[in-house]
């Protein structure tokens, strides 16, 4: 039995795309932690850890570009998958200054459990969708992803 609509606020009606996103994220964002919780992760580790996967020994400033995250908590996340020995951080042979981030055995097992985290949490974001819908349903939030992206951030909202 799906869950009730919730009622939107009567100003976020002036917005009702934008507040059926934000009501996606929670969700989405709420079930994504649940299921890292049980995996020992906690949110946004997963992104470090596939970027990782994907090429090991990028330094900690090439992970804070990759994953979009501020400095303070991409640092908080990589002292705590240390900590959790998923990971080590070494200074660079060019620059003693700058920190290159390695998996360990650890780190390098957590592959096929993340994918099948990402495989379970798509299957239930999908499941009342077609394939077409899904399918149309990327491109549509990238394309609004992109149209947000491109818009330059008023100077008073940056500061």
């Amino acid at each position: 039995m799906p869950a009730p609509t919730p009622r939107i606020p009567t100003t976020a009606g002036e917005g009702p795309m934008s507040y059926a996103i934000f009501q996606l994220a929670r969700a989405h964002r709420a079930r994504a932690a649940a299921m890292l919780r049980e995996m020992d992760l906690h949110p946004g580790q997963e992104l470090l850890l596939m970027q990782l996967l994907d090429r090991d020994g990028q330094t900690q400033s090439e992970l804070l570009e990759s994953v979009g995250l501020d400095h303070s908590t991409v640092s908080k996340s990589l002292r705590r998958m240390q900590d959790a020995g998923l990971l080590v951080r070494e200074p660079a042979e060019h620059d003693r200054r700058v920190m290159v981030v390695h998996l360990t055995d650890k780190g390098r097992a957590m592959r096929e459990p993340l994918a099948a985290m990402w495989r379970a949490l798509e299957e239930t974001s999908a499941q009342n969708l077609s394939a077409q819908q899904a399918e149309t349903f990327v491109h549509t939030a990238y394309a609004i992803a992109d149209a947000i992206n491109s818009r330059a951030v008023p100077r008073e909202e940056s500061e």
